[in-house]
Order: C-alpha cells, then structure tokens, then sequence
C-alpha cells in the first residue's frame, strides 16, 4: 500500500501532536545544552504546518512535504527551522510529481533529507545533532526498502535506527551549533535535534502502520 497526500498530511499531524506531546521534554534537553528553546520552537512550527494544510489541500505527497518544509522555515527559530526545513524540502524534490510513493520512494526521502541537513549544517556523525539520528535512520530505512517493504516498514525501520543514533549522542562532545560551546560539558546529554528526529519518524511509522 502505498503513501498519498493525505498520507502525508496524516503523518504530519501526527508528527505535530508526538512534538506537543513531548515538548517539554524537548525544552528540558535543550536546556542542559542549548537555549531552551528546540521543544517550544517544533511546536510552534508543527502547529502552523497542521493549519497550513487544512487550508492549502495539496495534491501530492511531495506538495505536501515543500508546505512544509516552507512553514517550518517561516516559523520555527533558531537553527532548527532551516535544518528542518530543508531537509523536507529536498525530501519534496526527491519525490518529484509522484502520486503514491512505495518504499523505495520513502526511503529516497529520507536519504534526500539527511544530504539536506547536511548541506546547509555542514555536520557529520558524532558531532553530536540531528544528524546522528538521520544517519542510521537512512540506512535502515535503504535496507528495509531493498528487502521489498512498503512505506510503513521502512518508515518504522528508520524510526528504530533514528532513536538508537539519537540515544548515542548522550556521550559525544558536541562538535557544532550552541551545544559545542560547552565543551566537554555537553557530554552526558541527548541531543535535542536528534531526540526530535527520532520522535518524527517514530509518529511518521505510527501514522502508516494505522492505515496499512
């Protein structure tokens, strides 16, 4: 089965009430090594992205991800905007005009967001962001959709390896953005844009599993 627009505005809302749930937790994080304001700034942003649909009626998935992806850059602070931002925008051209995206399509995506974030945040693993949850979470989601799997299964492939990277931020230094000013004193924290990541993708797979 696979992944229309109203799929995607499914996963999206999804997404938006995981980053309300958890938006305190998201604040906390950022707290220990940031400026408290990733969780505030993701629901903020998830908010308007859910408004925005409602009233923009996209036709496909990949109009629904560059809505997105322009809401979040016009809502959402800090550094988290444009990191989110693009990576749905690239995600949105991975896609191109397709109607209904396999597995294979999602999995594209998801390699084509993380080249995004990595471009315009020039980090690389380790160094402690968002990136560490994408880079496990690619792979997954690449091996799950080689194995034949659909949309929902590469999703929750991906959601899996993404909590496992974001887990493994905890003792890294932090090599880019505010958290690095500390030092060695960003060890011993998850990284809020890797815990954010996780919970996405985790909301993501939930919402394709429920219809699959």
């Amino acid at each position: 089965m696979g992944c229309t627009a109203q799929d995607v505005i499914a996963a999206l809302r999804a997404g938006a009430a995981t980053v309300a749930e958890h938006r305190d937790e998201l604040i906390g994080l950022d707290r220990a090594i940031g400026d408290a304001d990733h969780g505030e700034n993701m629901d903020r942003g998830f908010r308007a992205v859910v408004a925005k649909v409602d009233t923009a009626a996209p036709e496909t998935p990949g109009a629904v991800l560059k809505l997105c992806a322009t809401v979040l850059i016009s809502t959402v602070g800090g550094a988290s905007g444009p990191l989110y931002g693009t990576a749905f925008l690239r995600a949105a051209a991975a896609v191109g005009d397709e109607t209904d995206l396999d597995g294979a399509a999602v999995a594209k995506a998801i390699k084509a967001g993380l080249d995004g974030v990595v471009a315009r945040g020039k980090a690389v693993a380790e160094d402690k962001t968002m990136v560490d949850a994408l880079i496990p979470a690619v792979e997954a989601a690449k091996n799950a959709a080689e194995s034949g799997e659909g949309p929902a299964k590469v999703l929750a492939a991906a959601a899996d390896a993404a909590h496992q990277g974001a887990q493994a931020t905890e003792p890294l230094v932090a090599r880019k953005g505010r958290a690095s000013y500390l030092g060695e004193r960003s060890a011993g924290h998850i990284d809020p844009g890797a815990r954010s990541t996780a919970l996405l993708l985790t909301a993501f797979a939930e919402a394709a599993g429920a219809r699959s």
